[in-house]
């Protein structure tokens, strides 16, 4: 079984299915909410259904007009006027700078993609990072949208001037209108949070969340040593936070949550 499989399984024995998802809280068939810190890797860090998101409306706005197929719409043509398609005009609004956005359908298919683009011009995407990276000086720029039931989609940013002088053709990977229009928004959405989460809102659980983690923004990094790992979820669940099952992949501070969340764990600390 894969970490994520364990995991769900974990937290169905536990607290039976989950019934409803909202924020940063999973509510389960037993009637108990879990504060989830996993977010899906991050693909959920601006909550289930929160207000900053707004992807799923325009997906099911799409999918009422019958386009999911895999064919041109007016929500993935690229634009005459432009040269640019709607995922590439809000990626190029997100980083700063005019980009072209190639979909790819794993992490593996965007990285070679990008390295074989650019090996030193390569960088990873992720929101409220202390990377210190200028995003306009990097050729390819790897993105994983902020929309949770695109796990399989990754997006490579290329510069405009980059594409012009490729030899290669890169093609973007067709995917239906409605999953497109949903990810673009979800780019849009993005932008919004970034405007107004600041340090602030993670800084006050410091005192509680540092003792298991090193935190960079809303991302938190274990200070458990990797072979304690997957007891550590375990007791975490049993304390009712759902935590990244990936020691290499970080778990997030919950976005406006009440320190209470974390009481379970302050009275049943963790010994590592």
């Amino acid at each position: 079984m894969t970490e994520i499989n364990i995991l769900a399984e974990s937290i169905r024995s536990r607290f039976g299915t989950v019934k409803r998802a909202r924020g940063n809280f999973l509510y389960t068939e037993k009637r108990v909410r879990l504060t989830d810190m996993f977010l899906e890797g991050g693909r959920a860090v601006l909550g289930w259904g929160s207000d900053f998101f707004s992807g799923w409306t325009i997906f099911k706005n799409i999918i009422s007009r019958g386009l999911t197929g895999s064919f041109v719409t007016d929500f993935n043509a690229v634009s005459k006027n432009s040269g640019l398609s709607r995922l590439s005009r809000a990626v190029s609004a997100l980083l700063d700078d005019e980009r072209i956005a190639i979909i790819c359908n794993s992490k593996e298919d965007a990285l070679k993609k990008s390295l074989a683009i650019s090996k030193d011009g390569t960088f990873v995407y992720r929101p409220w990072n202390a990377q210190n990276i200028d995003w306009k000086n990097a050729a390819c720029v790897l993105i994983a949208p902020p929309l949770a039931w695109a796990q399989n989609i990754w997006i490579v940013a290329v510069k405009s001037e980059v594409v012009e002088n490729l030899q290669t053709d890169f093609c973007s990977a067709l995917i239906p209108a409605a999953l497109e229009a949903a990810v673009t928004r979800s780019f849009y959405d993005l932008i919004k949070a970034l405007q107004v989460r600041e340090e602030k809102d993670w800084f006050k659980y410091d005192k509680i969340l540092t003792k298991y983690w090193t935190r960079h923004g809303p991302w938190l990094f274990p200070k458990i040593p990797q072979e304690k790992y997957e007891s550590f979820v375990q007791h975490c669940l049993d304390c009712e936070l759902v935590v990244s099952p990936f020691f290499s992949v970080p778990s997030i501070v919950p976005f406006g949550a009440d320190s209470g969340v974390f009481k379970k764990l302050e009275k049943s600390p963790f010994d590592f």
